[in-house]
């Protein structure tokens, strides 16, 4: 971050989009949104796009909810509620609440701003940088506002790295050797390659940084469109590149690696398969995110709650973790834990055997359970004796079990064993 970047970010204002779902992480978004979702062992998912606002010197910052809303509303108001209004800092929580008519819900991610209007010209920022708040990264958003500027650009979109074969799942930016994004194709069958690397190419990562003006103008325009979605990605940036000019910021340019990280570090834990792997990876010997570092802290709201405590020390009935994490107030009772993570407050029972298991807070395990590559939703209580991961047809017919081979166990799921 250099002295222009810092300038230019104190004159924008972040606006997180945390309204959707994910209906791929099945039953873990039954009662929460996306962005809600616990990850990392304390974290929620969304806390990732906050920290890179607040950490790129970016202190206006509208949250605009809609599904399911009520635990991602309460984190915010308990974790982001540090913003002092007389040093002109805000964090705005915005739900999808009949504004401009007597439409209830955003329209689309487009309509979830310009349902705002009003809200964002009261803060006169003079940047608009919009943001998923459903992916795991760090970034420092300054210098790719520093760039929007730098180019005169009307749009410069967020763009992550990946492989040709692997684009096809997203929306994929075609440019030339000057950033300039001369085709937006969804999708395609085809992904264009990257200049000089034809291997690779450019995938938007849903990050747009606007001029406030253009933005209200397009939006404006947008919302009068009775044949548009409403949509960032459907409409509004395909119209930009086809009659403006948009600019591709490449993640590899501003994305934070602070010692551990070897490669940018960018994931979608949109499935349970990836949300369970990309906590998985944390408890490498070297992690491939480092959550460790204070150049780049990732906020949230920490619970006040005791040290983990580990107890007995018989044989065959020892408290062990091995590549583990786990979080604070988590008693580990005569249990062998391997390459798990545990969220706040869970509780292991003697002759209990945990390998790979994610257990979000105040999950309590049984007497002899014994888990395998599981991910365990808030509040479960594993019976006694239990065992999953060791018959993959008994395991799917009881739980959720996912294409990777991991299963996912609420407390709904578990009640239905006693019924």
């Amino acid at each position: 971050m250099n002295i222009e970047s810092q300038r230019l970010a104190q004159q924008a204002m972040a606006f997180v989009l945390a309204g959707g779902r994910g209906s791929r992480l099945m039953e873990l978004t039954d009662r929460r949104a996306k962005p809600a979702v616990y990850f990392g062992g304390k974290t929620r998912i969304i806390d990732f796009a906050l920290s890179n606002a607040v950490n790129s010197g970016i202190r206006r910052i509208g949250v605009a909810t809609q599904y399911k809303a009520h635990s991602l509303i309460r984190h915010l108001q308990r974790g982001w509620s540090f913003f002092r209004a007389e040093r002109n800092e805000s964090l705005d929580i915005l739900p999808a609440s009949q504004r401009l008519d007597e439409e209830n819900w955003y329209r689309g991610t487009a309509d979830a701003i310009t349902q705002n209007i009003d809200i964002i010209m009261s803060l006169e920022p003079k940047y608009i940088l919009v943001l998923a708040g459903d992916h795991i990264y760090k970034q420092d958003y300054s210098l790719m506002i520093q760039q929007h500027v730098e180019s005169g650009a009307d749009v410069t979109v967020g763009c992550i790295e990946v492989p040709r074969e692997e684009a096809k799942g997203f929306g994929v930016m075609h440019v030339d050797e000057k950033d300039n994004i001369v085709a937006f194709v969804e999708k395609p069958a085809d992904p264009p390659p990257m200049p000089g690397h034809p291997d690779l190419s450019l995938a938007s990562m849903g990050i747009y940084v606007f001029e406030t003006d253009f933005l209200l103008q397009v939006l404006t325009e947008d919302s009068a469109d009775s044949n548009s979605s409403h949509d960032f990605g459907k409409d509004i940036i395909p119209e930009i590149v086809k009659n403006g000019k948009a600019i591709a910021h490449p993640f590899s340019r501003s994305c934070v690696m602070t010692g551990l990280e070897s490669e940018p570090y960018w994931r979608d834990v949109g499935t349970v398969d990836a949300f369970w792997q990309a906590n998985i990876d944390l408890t490498d010997f070297t992690p491939e995110l480092d959550i460790y570092s204070h150049d780049w802290p990732i906020w949230t709201y920490s619970e006040l709650m005791p040290p983990a405590k580990f107890i007995h020390n018989e044989e065959g009935r020892r408290g062990i973790a091995t590549s583990s994490m786990v979080s604070g107030g988590c008693i580990i009772s005569g249990s062998m834990l391997d390459q798990c993570l545990l969220f706040t407050g869970v509780k292991t029972h003697s002759y209990s055997i945990l390998q790979g298991v994610v257990a979000l807070p105040h999950v309590e395990i049984g007497r002899n359970a014994h888990l395998t590559n599981v991910v365990l939703d808030r509040g479960v209580k594993i019976p006694e004796g239990l065992v999953v991961g060791e018959d993959p047809a008994l395991d799917a017919k009881r739980f959720r079990r996912s294409p990777g081979g991991v299963c996912l166990i609420t407390k709904a799921m578990i009640d239905r064993l006693d019924s």
